[in-house]
């Protein structure tokens, strides 16, 4: 397998292929947490996302790096929520099948929302 190597360079590149499934998401100042701290706090509510989480970035980039051979065999993954659902998401943007594995204790708003994403769910093992 090679080695992907993260450079500014696909730092940028990844940026820009999220930049048409995410919302921009500002810093905002936190008064509170500033003064527990003694520093200046910033929060990044990424809980604002489509998905809730900012897991979909990463999903959606991964995506956009396979090839329409890859895509078109769909994707597996392992997740108890926030990835499940950003992978789910990612794989319905690219019209790919997605198969996500889910502990039987997940919750069920978790479970639905990452059906809603057109995601075929497992629901297997205890964690």
């Amino acid at each position: 397998m090679e080695e992907k190597m993260l450079t500014l360079e696909k730092f940028e590149e990844a940026s820009e292929v999220v930049k048409g499934v995410t919302l921009e998401t500002k810093l905002i100042y936190s008064d509170y947490l500033s003064n527990q701290s003694g520093n200046k706090v910033y929060l990044k509510p990424e809980n604002m996302q489509f998905t809730g989480a900012y897991k979909v970035r990463g999903a959606y980039y991964t995506m956009s790096t396979l090839s329409e051979e890859e895509r078109q065999k769909g994707l597996i993954t392992a997740s108890a929520g926030n990835h499940a659902q950003g992978v789910a998401y990612a794989a319905k943007c690219y019209g790919a099948k997605a198969t996500i594995v889910m502990p039987t204790t997940t919750p069920l708003m978790k479970v639905n929302r990452t059906k809603r994403y057109g995601a075929e769910v497992v629901l297997y093992g205890d964690v």
